[in-house]
């Protein structure tokens, strides 16, 4: 579980780079923080952008660790994603 957070703060700045204008990149975080969206779901709804089988194991894996985490936990990450939007960083953006 220690890697998630690595992981999410790693690929934070790509997201305030590409802004509230990337409609993908928002859609992968959104559904990844939704504990409506199953595996298979998310797995289906980004294949094109999944080149092999290494590549699906990674994003199953990281949608199961969100899968995981207690709503209070996803509602944290999603207010994590707006204070960045919200940051003097991504305000250029």
């Amino acid at each position: 579980m220690k890697l998630l957070p690595v992981l999410v703060l790693a690929a934070l700045p790509f997201y305030c780079y590409a802004g509230p204008g990337c409609t993908l990149m928002s859609q992968v975080i959104n559904q990844a923080i939704d504990p409506q969206v199953s595996e298979d779901q998310y797995i289906a709804n980004f294949n094109d952008y999944i080149s092999d089988d290494e590549v699906e194991q990674a994003v199953r894996q990281a949608k199961q660790c969100f899968l995981q985490q207690s709503n209070e936990t996803l509602g944290n990450a999603q207010e994590l994603v707006n204070a960045i939007y919200n940051s003097e960083w991504c305000k250029p953006y």
